[in-house]
């Protein structure tokens, strides 16, 4: 048995989401915690599993909240650095009439990118269930290092290694780089969750059917998840194909977090179920809970401090 379920590495952040509008006609900002590793793990917190979190904050107001909250949550900080220098990552985060959004990041330099190889600590790689992460701590050299070393410590220990592209254009020099990082992931993981408008940019397929084929027949992956929004979603575990229906929401008022959410639910499957003897059944479950999740999460503002209940999620599926 292993420490921790999940082990997760990436940006912690803060995301300012528009909250209402002040007397004089301006957006007010909402100071939301944020982060898409740090969803993840926030989510199978609340579902009961132990996680830990790699990455780094500058030494300021809001590194030292995000440092509180985590901890308040119950995810291990032991490896989450402080950086004196560098400030917090912030993203300010536009949202559009149908809940979609758009972001604006602050980070050149951000804390998140400034991790160096040397501070992430093997032993507690060594000691997960899963890891975790996406291309976000891919962008810039010395963080991609720890990235990749991360990768190599927690694969060698047997450790399942999940991956999110979640892919933010305007933070790559070129989307030669990312594309090349996004294969990078694609071929050290086990479990990919990847959206609709990735696996078109990434194999050029409009057919997701054929974006996915394209993937499984170059990389090695034992499950790969497709969140398509308002759409559902769809599994690809051997020679199945499982999708399953959104739950859509009358109150929808944002889709940050969703795809966090919903990658979240699929992991805490995984662990339950492992990645060896899935069935058809098994799969349709994961996603029907993993989707109903996600949408729970589309009527809050933020994510990471706001995950639903398992029981809250329940009541939604056998409601619908």
């Amino acid at each position: 048995m292993k420490k921790y379920d999940v082990t997760a590495l990436g940006e912690l952040l803060i995301d300012f989401t528009e909250n209402g509008v002040s007397a004089q006609g301006n957006p007010i900002y909402e100071a939301n915690p944020g982060g898409a590793p740090c969803n993840v793990l926030a989510m199978l917190t609340k579902l009961g599993r132990k996680t830990s979190f790699i990455g780094k904050v500058g030494q300021d107001i809001f590194g030292n909240r995000l440092k509180e909250i985590l901890a308040e949550m119950g995810i291990d900080t032991s490896n989450l650095v402080m950086d004196e220098e560098v400030r917090t990552t912030l993203a300010f985060v536009e949202t559009f009439p149908d809940g979609d959004r758009d972001f604006s990041f602050y980070r050149n330099p951000g804390a998140d990118m400034m991790l160096r190889e040397e501070e992430v600590q093997e032993g507690l790689l060594m000691d997960t269930t899963v890891f975790h992460f996406g291309t976000l701590s891919m962008t810039h050299e010395e963080v991609r290092r720890a990235t990749k070393k991360a990768v190599e410590t927690a694969k060698a220990a047997g450790a399942v290694i999940s991956f999110d592209p979640n892919l933010r254009e305007p933070l790559w020099e070129s989307l030669e780089d990312a594309r090349k990082q996004v294969a990078y992931g694609l071929s050290k993981c086990d479990f990919l969750k990847i959206s609709d408008n990735e696996i078109q940019w990434f194999t050029g397929e409009e057919d997701y059917d054929a974006g996915i084929r394209k993937l499984k027949e170059q990389y090695d992956i034992s499950l790969i998840v497709l969140s398509m929004g308002k759409a559902g979603s769809r599994a690809y575990y051997k020679d199945l194909r499982v999708e399953a229906a959104p739950f859509l929401q009358e109150h929808t008022i944002e889709t940050t977090g969703a795809g966090d959410t919903f990658g979240a639910c699929c992991l805490y499957y995984i662990l339950q179920y492992g990645l060896e003897d899935l069935d058809e059944d098994k799969l349709r479950e994961m996603l029907t809970f993993a989707n109903a999740a996600a949408s729970i999460i589309t009527t809050r503002k933020g994510a990471l401090r706001v995950m639903p209940e398992a029981d809250e999620i329940r009541e939604l599926i056998n409601r619908m």
